[in-house]
């Protein structure tokens, strides 16, 4: 865990995981203007749905705002194609953002040496780990599904087991098992598939696994959350924005952290490669010494000087 964490400190995991929330937000209004070009679609092509859902509005809504709502359902509808496109468009431009982010995090995490390639390879690159994504994410939808509370509520009554003792605390044990195997099979692709280096499978299913069980608890934390901010006012107007962002920060840096997690990991580390030793360098060095200068060519003449007169001193005693 120490080393995860000192990994994912060293490779800027909250830096990444607040860029991955930024274009989070920035791709949420283009999927909106797409599910309401769908909407519009849905309600042209069913008039009966859609006086129904306007029905239901103006009785709903307080005041003047049913209608209000009508006529935005109304333009909608009219523009529907242009808002379909529009947004396909800009959800693309955003989702290819997303993705080239989230892709540059988890590469970093495993501390890989990636070249930057042609700009249009790449791209298409990230398209198709987008669609991969969106692949493993209707899987994990479908499992979820599968799991729902809904479906083993019907399966309990099939087999007429909805009174038996013990049965809520398993109902909620198994919900919660198959909300962590939905998690678990999108992590794996994530942080096994989504770096851009191949990276092992075996080490990316175990710290999946972490991620799942993380991200597990904090959806139940979440739901709490929900339920306490969206009470007052405020909360209704700014909680679910809050809520979307808290959600696509604390998840990122859980998928961050489990991605750490499988690099520093044994086997990892000791596949990690070394860089060699720099070349040694052999430069001789060469130091030419010039000839002695006025002050020492004078201190030499003296010194001769003085040693003949005390020569020439020694003959005469003799």
């Amino acid at each position: 865990m120490l080393r995860a964490w000192e990994r994912y400190q060293n490779q800027r995991g909250d830096h990444y995981a607040a860029g991955i929330t930024y274009f989070t937000v920035l791709a949420l209004f283009p999927l909106l203007m797409v599910g309401f070009a769908v909407a519009g679609f849905v309600l042209a092509g069913n008039p009966e749905l859609l006086t129904e859902a306007q029905d239901k509005i103006v009785e709903n809504a307080p005041g003047n705002m049913g209608d209000q709502l009508n006529d935005i359902i109304d333009q909608a509808i009219a523009a529907r194609a242009t808002v379909g496109v529009l947004g396909l468009l800009v959800a693309l431009y955003a989702g290819l953002g997303w993705v080239n982010n989230l892709r540059a995090a988890l590469t970093e995490q495993w501390d890989q040496q990636h070249e930057q390639g042609n700009w249009i390879r790449t791209k298409i690159s990230d398209l198709g780990a987008l669609i991969g994504l969106g692949i493993a994410l209707i899987v994990s939808f479908g499992v979820a599904a599968v799991g729902s509370g809904s479906l083993l509520r019907q399966v309990l009554e099939w087999l007429n087991l909805e009174d038996a003792p013990g049965v809520g605390v398993t109902f909620r044990v198994l919900s919660i098992v198959v909300g962590i195997m939905a998690s678990w099979a999108v992590m794996v692709w994530v942080i096994a598939r989504l770096p851009r280096e191949p990276v092992t499978f075996r080490s990316a299913a175990r710290a999946a696994l972490i991620a799942a069980v993380g991200f597990e608890v904090f959806k139940q934390f979440g739901v709490i959350y929900l339920n306490i901010v969206l009470r007052g006012p405020a909360g209704i107007a700014f909680g679910p924005i809050i809520g979307i962002m808290v959600f696509a920060y604390f998840t990122s840096r859980i998928i961050l952290f489990a991605t750490a997690w499988a690099a520093t990991a044994q086997e990892n580390l000791a596949m990690a490669p070394v860089p060699p030793p720099s070349g040694a360098v052999i430069s001789p060095r060469l130091a030419v010494r010039g000839g002695p200068s006025v002050a020492g060519g004078v201190a030499l003449v003296g010194a001769g000087a003085l040693a003949a007169l005390g020569l020439s001193g020694l003959r005469r005693k003799k």
